[in-house]
């Protein structure tokens, strides 16, 4: 489970950020996660839906341990971010595009080497890595230097060291970008099977048809604050608008 109370991030502006800021408040600051809560219940999936700069990837990061919060609280798994990191990251798998990859690594030794740092079993890691190959279609291209790969490759890779582990909480920041229709198809059946088999996953997309066709609970962040948090059933029951991608732009228009 995840559960976000009050949280805020704040981050210095730079000189010519500054000239820039219109908005009331602390001219030296920007909150690109301002007050925020919500919780994430294992077996459902939580979606995280907003325009670009509504800080999306800032509230995952968090989540993920990679920033620390200027204030408010996040527990992962029962273990405080902050407190507790190391015990949260042993439970968690975050894909973001700004994680790196060993490029000098193929990816069955990019594998190996995270299946080793979280403690598996040669057999399980193993097991595991020829399951998700064979499911991203990483098999192909599994003696190939990561370098060499193309970007829709190295998400294949990204995303296996995501789950090499079989964590019980899953962030995803946007993980379909940059894969075929095929493989997308393949990591939404995936996300699906996941909250199958009881595990947390929060993901964001600005993709319309991935919200729709994964989401149980729903949150449309904008300018750092949430403008909606709950089921998403209630949300398409209270929509105003006549399509999904209608009703979150009056939404984000609106605020």
């Amino acid at each position: 489970m995840i559960v976000v109370e009050n949280l805020t991030k704040s981050f210095r502006l730079s000189k010519e950020q500054k000239k820039e800021k219109v908005a009331p408040g602390d001219c030296n600051h920007v909150d690109a996660v301002a007050g925020i809560s919500f919780s994430c219940r294992p077996g459902r999936i939580f979606t995280l839906l907003g325009p670009n700069g509504a800080g999306k990837t800032t509230a995952l990061r968090l989540i993920a341990t990679m920033l620390r919060p200027s204030s408010g609280r996040i527990e992962v798994a029962g273990f405080d971010t902050v407190k507790e990191a190391g015990q949260v990251r042993r439970h968690i798998g975050f894909l973001t595009g700004s994680t790196g990859l060993y490029e000098r690594l193929t990816p069955t030794e990019m594998i190996d080497y995270y299946g080793r740092l979280h403690g598996m079993d040669a057999a399980l890691l193993a097991r595991r890595k020829a399951d998700l190959f064979r499911l991203l279609g990483i098999e192909a291209f599994a003696g190939r230097r990561i370098g060499k790969l193309s970007s829709g490759m190295k998400q294949k890779v990204s995303i296996a060291r995501t789950l090499i582990h079989d964590p019980q909480v899953l962030v995803f920041d946007e993980p379909t970008v940059g894969l075929d229709v095929i493989t997308a198809k393949n990591i939404m059946q995936l996300i699906r099977q996941c909250r199958g088999d009881g595990k947390t996953v929060i993901f964001s997309t600005h993709i319309m048809g991935e919200v729709s066709l994964l989401s149980d609970d729903l949150a449309i962040i904008h300018r750092g604050r949430l403008l909606y948090n709950g089921s998403y059933d209630v949300f398409i029951k209270e929509m105003q608008a006549k399509s999904l991608e209608d009703e979150f732009i009056r939404r984000v228009e609106e605020a």
